[in-house]
């Protein structure tokens, strides 16, 4: 314990080390007889030496360092002023007297600092004088820190002094209605429902802010009768305040009569500048479902931005969900206008998928070619079978491929085979890839005998797309009651064709035998996809045996298959790989080093490590960066095993 002559002479001196030293063991020893030393260093030009005795004064706290700081109010320093009010809201709780005997003061300043003061003192006893300074204090800047304050204490009992202050100048009113909210007293809500007639239009419409945020219940019909004598403006936001209080599904316990006429003022508040207000006449509409609530929530839709203003065209959809199926809407999706139809087709599918289908399938051949498109989307997910002989007509009729491509899809997953087969086929040598692939899945969702024998005799035909075709197709049947025709496609001069031939082996449960010699001679083809596809087959049945192939495919021409049989290597953690991988760590090819590294990393072991460490210096920041996250994890793991 130190002696306190020896703390008050550190405190005296003049070094910023010693007065650091001296306020530690001060604060420490929570000694009041340092005050005075303490309080006349708290504007010293030193930030550690001001922290120091701001931290010992904390400490020490009580009445005796509030007495000390108090005069430092008055100082003409302000950062002498901010440093005790900072202290003084901390300790001021301390001695609330001494505090409060401020708000008597001659200076309007000093009384400002011990309003705001009594504000951070989280203590009710503070409230009578705070009271007493609003309603009588004559200096406005004092009585607006009182309500102020009143609103952070956030006590009951403040609330009639509260409510006497509504009739105060716009500048206090302000702060007491923001301490009202915070309040929520329901003793407030007449009083602010009255000082709506005499107040400044921004002032009222403060407080119709602030009823419909405290949510009591209570201003709700107060709040309806300002409706027909307010400011086109204010009932805006009374709607807004009412809607919020009430919520959607409680509105209806207003009456029919009083949910007619707040509906009557929705499409004003539709126009609102204010977004929160359109937002809330939106819920208005969602809830209240009045004549021609459809058209003003379609009509409102059409001035948001569908990028930047999702969440609010989310809500917008909902509410129109929610009104349901009206006439408004069918009409929508009739129009001309593209963006309504889309809104009012998700909308209608929502809320009547069933009755909805038709009604696309009869207004599907006048619509433009975008919205021709987004309805073959979605019909191909919602129609049923009944509906095939529509999609049949789209194949004869229709030339834009993405319709086409969605018929095709519904027809496959749909269809009847015996009736839509034959009018697919002919789409597998259509000249659009994507509209081909359709038909071949098609066809293959199909999956009838019919289908494999077309399958079959495309493997057979001169057209090298149509011989990818059939192998395609092939593999997603018997692929062991087609092995002679996937033999040949294995020698096929097309490298598609060998490369889809491979994946379809892979459907096989094994691979054995002449199979697996047959399939690892293509790890030769010239073709690099079939290379990497070989591995890919392969890899569905990893043994020894494959992890040699891969090792043998470190040395592939093509640095992509190098990569790929690397980091399958690491995957499986193969051991025997580690020599000819530190091989590739000095490659030409950055990724490959980069990839490399990776890969040691993730097997581990004394040899990756110590091939690895001279590159931690690389001149390449990747390669750097790469090899340190593998000797990191090379070096945890190590000490995981320990």
């Amino acid at each position: 314990m130190s002696e306190p002559t020896d703390i008050l002479s550190l405190l005296r001196q003049e070094d910023p080390e010693k007065i650091r030293e001296g306020a530690k063991l001060a604060g420490k020893e929570r000694m009041s007889g340092a005050i005075p030393d303490l309080v006349r260093h708290i504007t010293s030009s030193n930030i550690g030496v001001q922290e120091a005795v701001d931290r010992a004064l904390r400490k020490i706290g009580g009445p005796a360092v509030v007495h000390a700081v108090i005069p430092l109010l008055r100082s003409d320093d302000a950062p002498e002023r901010n440093i005790s009010m900072d202290l003084l809201r901390v300790l001021g709780s301390t001695d609330l007297p001494a505090i409060q005997e401020l708000l008597r003061d001659d200076d309007p300043d000093v009384r400002i600092f011990a309003s705001d003061i009594l504000g951070s003192t989280n203590s009710a006893l503070a409230v009578p004088a705070l009271c007493h300074a609003l309603l009588n204090d004559p200096e406005v800047n004092v009585r607006y820190q009182a309500a102020v304050s009143l609103g952070q204490l956030a006590f009951p009992e403040a609330a009639p002094c509260l409510n006497s202050a509504l009739d105060d100048e716009e500048w206090v009113q302000f702060s007491v209605i923001e301490a009202l909210t915070k309040i929520k007293d329901a003793s407030s809500i007449g009083a602010m429902v009255k000082a709506l007639g005499k107040s400044s239009e921004l002032v009222a419409s403060i407080i119709v802010d602030a009823l419909g945020e405290m949510g009591n219940i209570k201003a709700v019909p107060l709040l309806l009768k300002g409706l027909d004598t307010s400011p086109l403006p204010l009932c805006n936001k009374i709607v807004r305040a009412v809607l919020n209080i009430m919520g959607g599904q409680s509105l209806s316990l207003l009456g029919s009569k009083e949910c007619r006429r707040l509906a009557g003022y929705l499409p004003s508040a539709l126009e609102d500048e204010d977004t929160d207000i359109q937002d809330a006449a939106i819920r208005g509409f969602s809830a209240l479902r009045g004549d021609g609530a459809t058209t003003y929530v379609l009509k409102h839709m059409t001035r948001l931005d569908p990028e930047n203003d999702v969440r609010r065209m989310s809500a917008a959809v909902a509410a129109l969900v929610k009104i349901g199926r009206t006439p408004e809407l069918e009409g929508a999706l009739r129009g001309s206008d593209d963006h309504l139809s889309a809104i009012a087709m998700e909308v209608l599918l929502r809320v009547d998928e069933a009755g909805t289908v038709p009604l696309l399938i009869e207004i599907f051949p006048e619509r433009s070619r975008d919205m021709q498109r987004s309805i073959m989307a979605e019909l191909a997910e919602r129609a049923g079978r009944e509906h095939t002989d529509f999609f049949m007509d789209v194949l004869v009729n229709h030339k834009d491929g993405s319709v086409v491509r969605d018929a095709l899809r519904f027809l496959g997953q749909k269809g009847d085979p015996a009736v839509v087969l034959d009018s697919i086929l002919p789409f597998l040598s259509h000249p659009y890839n994507d509209v081909k692939e359709a038909a071949l899945e098609a066809c293959i969702a199909l999956h009838t005998p019919e289908v494999e024998d077309v399958f079959r005799s495309f493997m057979k035909s001169a057209d090298p797309v149509q011989r990818m075709i059939g192998t395609y197709g092939i593999g997603f049947f018997d692929v062991s009651a087609s092995l002679k025709l996937l033999h040949d496609a294995l020698e096929d001069t097309a490298p598609e064709v060998r490369k889809v031939a491979v994946e379809a082996f892979g459907r096989l449960p094994s691979l054995d035998g002449d199979l697996r010699d047959l399939m690892e001679r293509r790890l030769n083809d010239e073709n690099r996809d079939v290379r990497m596809a070989v591995f890919d087959t392969l890899g569905l049945h990893p043994d020894e045996r494959f992890f040699q192939c891969l090792i043998h495919g470190l040395d592939d021409p093509d640095p992509w298959v190098r990569i790929r049989c690397a980091e399958r290597l690491g995957e499986y953690k193969v051991a025997g790989a580690i020599e000819p991988l530190v091989g590739m760590l000095h490659d030409g090819n950055t990724l490959i080093v980069v990839k490399t590294a990776a890969v040691l990393g993730a097997i581990g072991g004394e040899t990756a490590f110590r091939a690895l460490m001279p590159l931690l210096d690389h001149p390449d920041q990747d390669v750097r960066e790469a090899v340190e996250n593998a000797v990191n994890a090379i070096h945890k793991q190590a000490g995981r095993e320990e």
